[in-house]
C-alpha cells in the first residue's frame, strides 16, 4: 500500500463551496501519485500518526501535482469530517496520505470524450479539461448546487457544456443518467468518464453497455452514495 505523511503548506478558500489545500509530501516516491486527470489520494487527518485509522480519512482528487507538492480542491458541505478539516486546517498541520490511484484512461483511438459529473467530480473534471488536447471534442454534463460552481471549470475550445443547477448533490434527485440518455452522441469512437452518485453511475454504465460499448470505452465511478449518512462520506 502506498503511504506517506504530508504537511499542509497553504490553504485558500476559492468559493463558498470549494477550499484549496496544498500539501508537501514527505515521501512522494512511496506514495506514487498517479498522473491521470482524475488522480486521487486518501487523506487521513483525524490522527495523522495512525495510518490504520481509516475513520478519519477521505478521498480527494489531486488538482495539481508537482514533485513533492500536491494540491487538492475540497468540496465543502454543511457538515462532515472532511469539511471540518478543510475549513480549519492551517499550514504546519500533518496528515497521512495513501491509496494513490486513478481511473481516467481514454484509449489512443478515442475520437471524442464525454465527461459526466456532479460537484464531487468538479476538481477532477477541471484538471481533465485542462490537460486534454484541444483537438479532442468534448461534451461535459455537469450537475451543480449553484451556478457559480461552474466557474471552477476552465473554458476550452471544442467543448459542449450541458448543465443542471440545483439538482442532485445530496439535495434532490440527480439528473445525470437521464441527461446522458437524452443527448445525441457524436459519431465515431467515444469515451465516457463519470464521477458522481453510485446509483447514477450504475445506470450510466448499463446505458453504455446497452449501446454495445466495450469496457475500454468508459470509466464510470461512484464517488459517493445517496444512502450514506453524509454524502461526503467518501469523495469530495
Amino acid at each position: 500500500m502506498s503511504f506517506s505523511y504530508a504537511s499542509v503548506v497553504e490553504t485558500v478558500q476559492l468559493s463558498a463551496r470549494l477550499q484549496r489545500i496544498v500539501l508537501h509530501v514527505d515521501e512522494p516516491a512511496a506514495l506514487g501519485v498517479k498522473h491521470a486527470g482524475d488522480s486521487a489520494v486518501g487523506i487521513y487527518f483525524s490522527d495523522a500518526d495512525n495510518a490504520a485509522d481509516s475513520s478519519g480519512g477521505r478521498n480527494y482528487s489531486v488538482r495539481y501535482h508537482d514533485g513533492a507538492r500536491i494540491t487538492v480542491d475540497v468540496i465543502l458541505h454543511a457538515q462532515g469530517p472532511g469539511t471540518e478539516w478543510a475549513s480549519t486546517t492551517e499550514p504546519g498541520d500533518r496528515v497521512g496520505l495513501d491509496h494513490a490511484r486513478s481511473w481516467y484512461r481514454p484509449e489512443p483511438e478515442t475520437e471524442w470524450q464525454l465527461l459526466v459529473t456532479d460537484l464531487s467530480g468538479i476538481p477532477a473534471t477541471a484538471r481533465i479539461l485542462e490537460e486534454m488536447s484541444e483537438d479532442t471534442p468534448a461534451v461535459v454534463i455537469v450537475e451543480v448546487a449553484a451556478a457559480d460552481d461552474l466557474d471552477h471549470l476552465p473554458t476550452r475550445p471544442n467543448t459542449t457544456l450541458i448543465t443542471s443547477v440545483g439538482t442532485g448533490n445530496g439535495h434532490g434527485p440527480s439528473t445525470l443518467a437521464r441527461a446522458v440518455a437524452d443527448i445525441e452522441l457524436p459519431a465515431g469512437r467515444g469515451y465516457c468518464w463519470f464521477a458522481g452518485e453510485a446509483g447514477e453511475s450504475r445506470t450510466v454504465r448499463k446505458f453504455f453497455r446497452g449501446l454495445g460499448w466495450t469496457i475500454d470505452q468508459y470509466d464510470i465511478t461512484g464517488y459517493w452514495r445517496q444512502d450514506s449518512e453524509s454524502w461526503d462520506a467518501r469523495f469530495a
